[in-house]
């Protein structure tokens, strides 16, 4: 492949443009996984869709947002080979097509089952590429603002879930079944685009060098960190710390999973655990199911849609700041700082709909804006950012597979009881969550590694 082969890929980008151009495209992998959560929310409080399902129970409605995560669980497994074996660029397509046929099904849905099958299909789609879209983000990153670009990457993903809400909300003023099939819809027009896209976009060049692509894998090194130049210091300089990395992952061997746990049992705990606090501390009861919270604390009908529409936009500009202070703060600092704020607005939202007063519908909403800024601030991006960061090329799609699949066993459990506890334990769901908020607050007291660069890291100890 020529130098003139690979330019002619990025369309005449290169540098910081490509660069950023890319992981905002790719970041619609992520919009999708957001989208995907958000849609249902407004969908089933809906009564176009209440009587076409024949009044689902609280569990029929837990099965239904939450069957998504099943398929999510299975494909984040099983994504990280794929991925290593067809590139990052190939999975994004295939990852894309799933989530269209998965959003079709949903679509023109005739009852409880096919829905339960469209959710499941989209579920694949979105596991896949919600593995393997920070994998590629990383890889394509230079060190000095990989932090940046993965925090851009979370909020394309809460830019998807503020844009579903306000569709819910729109599409609620629709006196028809088209009020929950259009947002649904809507799925198959984001995943076609992401489909096409990743026809244009480059290959990571860490795929390339590791299947021996070198000239290939060079251009593409060029382009993003030599602005087109072959011959550039800083582009040659990555190209060999690559390639000795390649090397050197080769001699010893691909590693098993059992490899991982011995080795770098202490990263794979970081990447894990990080991704099982980020779903325990109980963003998904707001983000499935945002509008029952607000219904259970006075606001009735599209109003409670409403308040999730404004409640959207508040958590996507709380994902902002970290685009600026993750590499200067760096991760532990802004995990910590999230955890204490949201323990304090769980157990205020917990208190106000005990004591339900006349300011309680207000003061709920208030509570939960300041949780979902804080969340949107520090446990939404970061977990995402650190199983591709600390984790050797090695075994870095296998680590990345199991702490996403981790996201995916917890997302199912918080999306599949809430509805069921919301009814049951009523406002003590909210202290409950307050509780595993301060265990990820000691959790993250954990020392992590910050500022080293990908390839060099394999260097260090587990």
């Amino acid at each position: 492949m020529s130098p003139r082969d690979g330019r002619a890929k990025t369309h005449g980008l290169v540098g910081k443009p490509l660069l950023y151009f890319t992981s905002i495209f790719v970041s619609l992998g992520v919009f999708l996984f957001g989208y995907d959560q958000g849609v249902m929310s407004g969908i089933i409080t809906g009564q176009y869709f209440k009587d076409y399902f024949n009044q689902p129970t609280r569990a029929e409605i837990g099965t239904m947002v939450a069957i998504l995560e099943v398929g999510a669980f299975i494909s984040s497994l099983l994504v990280g080979k794929i991925g290593d074996i067809i590139g990052r660029r190939r999975t994004i397509l295939y990852g894309s097509m799933v989530f269209f046929v998965g959003g079709a099904f949903q679509t023109f849905a005739t009852g409880i089952p096919m829905m339960l099958v469209g959710r499941i299909v989209a579920g694949l789609g979105v596991g896949a590429l919600s593995t393997i879209v920070p994998v590629y983000q990383s890889e394509i990153s230079p060190p000095h603002n990989r932090g940046q670009l993965a925090c851009i990457e979370f909020t394309g993903n809460i830019c998807g879930y503020a844009a579903s809400v306000w569709v819910d909300y729109f599409c609620s003023y629709i006196q028809s079944d088209f009020s929950w099939r259009l947002p649904l819809f809507l799925q198959c027009v984001m995943g076609a685009l992401l489909g096409f896209g990743s026809l244009i976009i480059c290959e990571s060049p860490r795929w390339l060098l590791d299947h021996d692509h070198d000239e290939e894998g060079m251009v593409v090194i060029a382009n993003l960190y030599g602005k087109g130049d072959l011959h550039n210091d800083k582009a040659r300089q990555e190209y060999r710390e690559i390639k000795t990395n390649v090397l050197v992952t080769r001699q010893e061997g691909e590693r098993t999973y059992t490899d991982m746990f011995k080795r770098y049992y202490r990263r794979v705990f970081i990447a894990m655990s990080a991704q099982a606090f980020a779903q325990l501390n109980g963003i998904n009861v707001i983000s499935y199911y945002a509008p029952l919270v607000f219904e259970s604390a006075g606001w009735v009908g599209r109003d409670a849609i409403l308040m999730t529409g404004i409640n959207g936009i508040t958590y996507l500009l709380s994902t902002i700041p970290p685009w600026y202070l993750v590499d200067r703060w760096g991760r532990r600092p802004i995990l910590l700082s999230g955890a204490i704020l949201m323990i304090i607005s769980l157990s205020a939202m917990a208190y106000f709909i005990h004591i339900n007063i006349s300011y309680t519908p207000a003061l709920t909403v208030i509570s939960v804006m300041i949780y979902n800024a804080a969340f949107g601030f520090s446990w939404g991006p970061i977990p995402w950012l650190y199983p591709p960061e600390i984790l050797p090329l090695s075994i870095r799609a296998k680590g990345a597979s199991l702490s996403t699949a981790t996201n995916w066993a917890f997302n199912w459990l918080v999306g599949e009881l809430t509805p069921v506890l919301q009814e049951a334990i009523h406002w003590r769901l909210y202290l409950m969550h307050a509780f595993f908020c301060a265990c990820s607050f000691v959790v993250g007291k954990l020392s992590f590694f910050t500022g080293c660069t990908m390839d060099r890291l394999i260097t260090n100890s587990s």
